[in-house]
Order: structure tokens, then C-alpha cells, then sequence
């Protein structure tokens, strides 16, 4: 019997998310408690498409006792360092059709010995995985730069591939251990190379600048545009199937956590571009972050589009 591939995952700051739903016409309503953050986004895609999730990340306080209860839920492996910190929780009313914020809390910087935990975790994670995917954390600040570009070598130099979804400064930290993949979106890319990046001539010049500091590949997003790919010195531009009315909000996590899942499978670039780019429609098409079904993402993939560019 084949073994599930391992994908590792670097996120911090896993939240407790509460979500305010309208339940009939005449005003009940309906409220949804879920893990939430970049890092649980990725792994539920991944392990939607058959990974193994390994999630590490911050977990305290008494939401910290919420979040773990609601993570172990999922097919996912743990990895939690208690901290001394509250875990973050946000409130959210969607009522009227629309995601509005109502309240906040975010979790405070970790100790520096709860930072050498995490770090140490995620590294042997990671090494015994057959990838690594690094995420921010929230708020962006908590963290010391160095350990984005420290993980990302460390772990590479082990033989495991390492994907980045960072902004900058964590991004400019993480290029400095030469990652294989980044994913990134075109505002992200715009405050990288301190420039706009509204042409396809820019952007291509922005993206090229990823490799040039040390991304093997890199991959722009553009929210409801083609996606724009470069590796090895060429360029391809990535259609997902077009669809009106859906929530972007998770799509990039999903469409991580897919070419996470493909990329330590051993999927070659092309079938792992397509099955990232089905992952984000898919989750577009639901309410949930970071959701998709397989079946549904497998059904899409064949419908993207994937053209290289002269």
C-alpha cells in the first residue's frame, strides 16, 4: 500500500474564527465556529487532495483550548507549541450576504524560547516530509526575520522542497534560502520590487526578479485575472474557469495547499499549475476558506487553461 505524501506546514498563528450566518427570512440566526488562518486554509486543501497535513503553529489561552479542539476535527497531523500568549479570534457578519468584521483579537509575540520551539518543530516536520509550505504570520510583525530564510535552507539542504506564500520583508528573508516555489500575489509583488507591476512587461520583469534572487519557480496571482508562472526561463499563463458570483477570500491558500499536495506527490509543473489553479476555483464556488471538494477540484482542473507565453 502506498504511503500518503507529507506536506509540512510553517503556520504561526492558527485562529479561532466566528462566523454570523442569516438562518431563515424572518431574522434567526446561524453562527459557525471554525479553525481559520493561512496555515489551516492550507492544509485542509491539502489534505482534501489526499496529503498528509503536518500543521505547525502557536496555540494559547482559553481560545487556544477552542482552536485545538476544533483542529483535531480535521485530518490533519499537529505540531502545537503552547505559548503563554491568547491565540487570536475574530468575529465576522455575513448576515446580509457580504463578510463584515465586527471584532478582533490577535495573539501577541511569541517568547523567544517559543520561537526557537516552533522553529525546531517545523524544521524536523519538515525534514521527514516530502514538502514544506512557509506561510506569514498575524500580525506580520510577531515573528524575527531570520527565520523564514533560516527554515527554508535548513530544511532544503535535507533534500525537501520548500514553498513560500510570504510578503515582504518575510519574503525578501525566505528568497535568501533559495525556496523552489513562491506564490505570491501582484500587490505583493508590487511592494517586493517597489514598483508597479500593471503590465504584462512588468510583471514579467517582477516575477523574473523572484528568480533572480533565489525562487526556483514563482507564480502570480491576480484575482479574477490569469495567473502568471515562470520557471527555468519561461513563462506560462494560467485560466482557471471563469465564474461570476463566489467568495475569494481563501483562494490562494487553496490553490497552496493543492500544489503542495501535488508538488510532494511528485506531479510534474505543468499538472501541479492546473491542479492549483482548480483548487482556487473551487473554493471560489463556496463560502468556506480553504475548502473544495476533490472530487470537484479534479473535474475543474482539466477546464484551466495553461499557455506559454514567447
Amino acid at each position: 500500500m502506498t504511503s500518503k505524501p507529507r506536506v509540512a506546514i510553517f503556520g504561526p498563528n492558527p485562529m479561532v474564527e466566528i462566523t454570523i450566518e442569516q438562518l431563515t427570512s424572518d431574522g434567526g440566526d446561524d453562527i459557525h465556529v471554525h479553525p481559520a488562518g493561512q496555515g489551516v486554509w492550507v492544509a485542509r486543501m491539502a489534505a482534501e487532495l489526499g496529503a498528509e497535513p503536518i500543521l505547525c503553529g502557536f496555540c494559547g489561552g482559553e481560545s487556544g483550548v477552542v482552536l485545538r479542539g476544533l483542529l483535531e476535527e480535521l485530518p490533519i497531523e499537529l505540531r502545537l507549541v503552547e505559548t503563554a500568549q491568547a491565540t487570536g479570534t475574530y468575529i465576522h457578519d455575513r448576515r446580509d450576504g457580504e463578510r463584515r468584521p465586527v471584532a478582533q483579537s490577535v495573539s501577541m509575540p511569541p517568547s523567544r524560547h517559543e520561537v526557537d520551539e516552533l522553529f525546531s518543530v517545523a524544521c524536523a516536520a519538515a525534514i521527514d516530509a516530502d514538502a514544506l509550505v512557509v506561510c506569514n504570520p498575524f500580525p506580520s510583525e510577531t515573528l524575527p526575520l531570520e527565520i523564514y530564510g533560516s527554515l527554508v535552507a535548513d530544511v532544503r539542504a535535507n533534500g525537501t522542497p520548500a514553498l513560500v506564500d510570504l510578503s515582504s520583508p518575510r519574503l525578501d528573508s525566505a528568497l535568501e534560502g533559495e525556496p523552489d516555489l513562491v506564490k505570491i500575489n501582484d500587490w505583493e509583488l508590487a511592494a517586493f520590487v517597489y514598483g508597479p507591476v500593471d503590465t504584462p512587461e512588468r510583471m514579467r520583469e517582477a516575477a523574473d526578479r523572484l528568480l533572480k534572487k533565489g525562487a526556483a519557480a514563482a507564480i502570480v496571482t491576480r484575482a479574477g485575472e490569469p495567473a502568471l508562472a515562470v520557471r527555468d526561463g519561461r513563462a506560462w499563463e494560467l485560466t482557471p474557469p471563469h465564474f461570476d458570483r463566489g467568495s475569494r477570500e481563501g483562494c490562494g491558500d487553496s490553490m497552496m495547499g493543492a500544489l503542495a499536495a501535488s508538488i510532494a506527490a511528485g506531479h510534474d509543473w505543468e499538472e501541479s499549475l492546473r491542479l492549483g489553479a482548480a483548487a482556487g476555483a473551487a473554493n471560489f464556488l463556496r463560502h468556506g476558506l480553504g475548502t473544495g471538494a476533490r472530487a470537484v477540484v479534479e473535474e475543474l482542473a482539466p477546464r484551466v487553461e495553461l499557455r506559454e507565453l514567447d
